[in-house]
């Protein structure tokens, strides 16, 4: 057994109750602090876990820090991407690897508390399935951190339906058959709590501590705003329409259309009736625009329809998940306990 790995200690196939992600790019100086004060999380937590380091194209020596931190301790798994893919596509490496139950995800920076972690884990005990942090507290720079948050974070609470107020917050923990049908791309790491809403996932926001950085500097800025922006249209698309692209393109093709025609209709009429010239009349491009944008929307929603169909049925990609299944078969190997509260609930004996 490797030194100072006892908290991690587990049967050999059997997996960590808990596995906790930490995507991390240029952040060498936080690595080992950030290690101590998760295992001391852990260990108060009294689960076993596993360490998920994702080195995202690293240009320091932060895959050096983790490759002794690795050798040091059992419970750290390192990966290591080829260049720097972003921290969604870090993410989704870390969801791949992991094993545990529960997957925790948090930053590398040392902002967030792993002491929090306890509270999140908490929440799932209670039934959720995402327990997501609200950093109450932040300690970031108003102007060009918290105002575009604060706009965003209502932007995508607004459009998405899932009310939220910090989707910025790294630090969230759910469960490992959510994440494990996450697919992940773009910025849409921040989206999480929405696309697993969409699969049916309870959600809590739990008030959690934040910390200034103490060590190197930040990775985010403004630019990354337009990214955020299209992709929450991405984000508001697959929630809602990836299974019906129809109803959307079709929908707004139906209104394109009759706008349109209503127009060269009234612009008919006047013409017939009346003799009015149409030359001078603008409006009636407007009217023949809107008609072949309605037809070539509705063209595009039926073309989705075939596309989706097609990828579902040859991908064999589940339109649902199952929660739970009732049936005779699940009873007959029911324990005692559950066969009573059965009994009890449907009157039979």
């Amino acid at each position: 057994m490797k030194p100072n790995s006892l908290e991690n200690t587990r049967g050999a196939d059997s997996p960590p109750e808990v596995s906790v992600v930490v995507p991390l790019y240029n952040e060498a100086e936080n690595v080992l602090p950030l290690y101590e004060a998760l295992r001391t999380a852990m260990v108060e937590l009294g689960r076993t876990w596993e360490a998920i380091f994702i080195d995202d194209g690293s240009t320091d020596s932060t895959y050096r820090v983790l490759e002794q931190l690795h050798l040091r301790e059992e419970g750290v798994r390192v990966v290591r991407l080829r260049r720097n893919f972003g921290q969604t596509a870090a993410m989704a490496a870390g969801f791949s690897e992991a094993q545990g139950e529960i997957i925790v995800t948090m930053d590398g920076d040392l902002q967030n508390d792993p002491a929090d972690i306890t509270l999140l884990i908490a929440k799932l005990e209670q039934g959720y399935d995402l327990a997501s942090g609200w950093r109450i507290n932040r300690k970031d720079p108003y102007l060009n951190r918290r105002l575009p948050s604060k706009i965003a974070n209502w932007l995508i609470s607004f459009i998405t339906g899932v009310h939220l107020h910090d989707y910025g917050c790294t630090l969230k923990a759910l469960r490992r058959d959510y994440a494990k049908e996450l697919k992940l791309y773009g910025e849409m790491h921040r989206f999480i709590p929405a696309l697993v809403a969409n699969l049916g996932a309870g959600i809590v926001e739990v008030p959690v501590h934040h910390h200034p950085r103490r060590n190197g500097h930040s990775k985010y800025g403004l630019t990354r705003t337009i990214r955020v922006v299209l992709d929450l249209m991405t984000v508001k698309f697959l929630s809602g329409y990836s299974t019906r692209p129809g109803h959307l393109f079709g929908l707004l093709g139906i209104l394109a259309l009759l706008v349109g025609s209503s127009i060269t209709f009234y612009l008919g009429f006047q013409r017939i009736a009346f003799q009015t010239s149409l030359a001078d009349r603008p409006i009636l491009l407007l009217g023949m625009l809107l008609i072949i944008t309605g037809v070539q929307s509705i063209s595009m929603g039926l073309l989705g329809e075939m596309l989706s169909r097609t990828y579902h049925e040859s991908q064999r990609k589940p339109v649902y998940m199952v929660k739970e299944v009732l049936s005779k078969e699940k009873l007959d190997t029911a324990s005692p306990v559950e066969r009573r509260a059965f009994y009890s609930v449907s009157g039979q004996k």
